[in-house]
């Protein structure tokens, strides 16, 4: 495959941005399989941005000859209070976050997971560590912790200061050539990319994607950026700790419905509309057309080839909410589906029910 097909690969959406193009071209040329990664806290139930958008953009990266590394931070749960500090229950969390993205479609089998458990025991862990924390001022430190997806004004021990000094950390100790992340951690990749020179590693390329917009729509700025559009996006993020602002991955065909006809989605408004997004970032990822049924009064039944033709005939109010609203409805419980029959099974549904049962903390 050539190097321009492979960046077009990458970037499709749900990229946001890539940092720099320049420097995945190069690498691209000179590495025929580069190294990637993402990293989650195992600290609830998945949803469609955890779920079905990650394993779709893994897909990509997979599809481009990357290699895949996905890397399950319970230490780093554990330092921002997740499942109330209970690491046992995080790491079994943990293993079901595992068993949600293989029915999402993730193929375990070519991706490499990796637990912080497991890397922290590296003695040249604490060294790396240490030599960041020596080259980071408190201050850049302190900017970096909003990662956590937290405000700086809702930090309050010790250990959330290590938080952002560890993952810039795992990035050198992985080993990784690529930093495939949410556009909510861009912080600490840049951070990693300000002092890989100093510490004669090599320096990152950051693939940021698209953060999927809660179903009620755009929400107060919460002081997680400098630039407006970026706090905007994290802010109104979909968030597993808003069960009704979010759908997951195993929500039955009538939760589904119920969400998706409960959701923010103005006639004629493109921007920060949820279900659009839905549709540009996971149904057009997933299908070729989308079909619209409408009665013949209102101009019967339409087929949609491309988000953009979407967009298009939404945006001049040529589609009802409703009407888009069935439509993904439909498609979402489609894909839903499999998931739904992989939770039926003994060990991933008794995951299920442990990570239900759990105390969920933002």
């Amino acid at each position: 495959m050539e190097v321009e097909e492979k960046l077009k690969i990458i970037a499709r959406p749900p990229t946001e941005e890539i940092i720099t193009i320049e420097e995945l071209r190069k690498l691209l040329e000179e590495k025929k399989h580069p190294v990637a990664y993402d990293g989650f806290e195992p600290s609830g139930l998945l949803h469609l941005g955890s779920g079905i958008l990650r394993a779709i953009k893994l897909q990509d990266m997979l599809d481009a000859g990357c290699k895949f590394i996905l890397y399950i931070a319970d230490w780093f749960a554990f330092i921002n209070e997740k499942l109330g500090g209970d690491i046992d229950a995080i790491r079994k969390v943990g293993e079901y976050f595992i068993e949600g993205w293989k029915a999402c479609g993730v193929d375990v089998e070519k991706v490499k997971i990796v637990w912080s458990s497991e890397l922290i025991e590296k003695p040249e862990y604490w060294e790396t560590f240490l030599k960041i924390g020596r080259l980071v001022t408190l201050k850049r430190t302190l900017r970096c912790l909003t990662i956590l997806g937290r405000t700086e004004a809702e930090l309050k021990h010790v250990a959330q200061l290590f938080y952002p000094i560890m993952q810039a950390t795992d990035i050198f100790m992985l080993n990784v050539d690529i930093c495939q992340l949410g556009m909510d951690q861009r912080k600490v990749n840049m951070l990693a990319r300000e002092v890989a020179t100093k510490l004669g590693r090599k320096k990152p390329v950051c693939v940021h994607h698209h953060l999927l917009i809660g179903l009620q729509g755009p929400t107060k700025m919460g002081g997680y950026d400098e630039v407006k559009s970026i706090d905007q996006e994290i802010s109104s993020k979909m968030s597993k700790s808003k069960p009704k602002n979010c759908i997951f991955i195993h929500d039955s065909e009538e939760e589904v419905r119920q969400k998706i006809l409960a959701a923010f989605c103005p006639p004629k408004q493109v921007e920060g509309n949820p279900i659009l997004e839905i549709c540009k970032y996971i149904i057009f990822r997933k299908f070729d057309r989308l079909i619209i049924k409408r009665e013949e009064k209102f101009g019967g039944t339409i087929e949609v080839l491309s988000y953009k033709e979407l967009e298009e005939k939404y945006k001049k109010g040529e589609i009802h909410p409703l009407d888009l609203k069935n439509a993904v409805i439909e498609k979402l419980n489609e894909i839903l589906e499999p998931v739904r029959k992989h939770f039926e099974k003994e060990k991933p549904k008794r995951l299920l029910e442990f990570a239900k049962k759990a105390e969920i903390t933002r």
